[in-house]
């Protein structure tokens, strides 16, 4: 196997047991994802590999809040699997700026090979897959699938999002739905629109559904 490959096996064996919707099955797609927008818009294909394969490790939703943890155990990793310095750079700028920070908090991604993995991680956080996966998330959270006391939050930084009670179908509206217009790439747009439609018309339905019995 070559050192891509090894790589793979050793991050399978990390989550292949998560049911958070962040499982090995996800990094999967997204590795997926990125190799198609590469061949499309260009790029390092082994930065953008290593990237969308490490690009959930000690991820600050699971690691109490650090944003830069994922980026040093990704460095880690690569370091022994020996991988040359400027790669281990290149990808651990990826990981540690992938991440969605809240509605209103800009997010830094200045490279191509960062920009693909970026889009593929929020394609698939979209879409069919993505409600899914967005369950599974808020179930793993402990978070209600809908409370209509909880309004909707734009959060202004990343402190705020990270720490704002919020419900699954509340999560949409925060971040979900915004993700379209901040896909990066030509390809990934035109990727993303469908996915986005199909979240549309899922709402809409839950919604209905949801008032047409509280109203009886």
């Amino acid at each position: 196997m070559n050192k891509v490959e090894l790589i793979i096996e050793e991050i399978k064996g990390q989550f292949e047991n998560d049911t958070s919707g962040h499982d090995w099955h996800h990094i999967n797609r997204v590795l997926n994802i990125s190799r198609y927008l590469h061949s499309i818009e260009g790029g390092n294909l082994e930065v953008i590999e290593l990237a969308a394969i490490l690009h959930d490790i000690s991820d600050h939703k699971f690691n109490g809040g650090k944003l830069d943890e994922g980026g040093k155990v990704a460095q880690e990793i690569l370091t022994n699997h020996k991988i040359d310095t400027e790669t281990i750079a290149k990808v651990r700028y990826i990981v540690d700026n992938i991440s969605y920070k809240g509605a209103n908090t800009e997010t830094e991604m200045n490279t191509l090979e960062g920009k693909i993995v970026q889009d593929a991680d929020r394609i698939d956080a979209i879409g069919a897959i993505g409600i899914a996966r967005t369950f599974a998330y808020g179930g793993n959270t402990n978070q209600a699938i809908y409370d209509p006391a909880l309004k909707v939050n734009m959060h202004e930084s990343f402190e705020d999002y990270a720490k704002a009670k919020t419900c699954t179908i509340n999560h949409f509206y925060e971040k979900l739905l915004l993700l379209k217009d901040r896909l990066n790439t030509k390809t990934g747009k035109k990727l993303g629109q469908e996915r986005h439609e199909l979240m549309e018309n899922y709402l809409n339905s839950f919604l209905n559904e949801w008032n047409f019995f509280q109203e009886k």
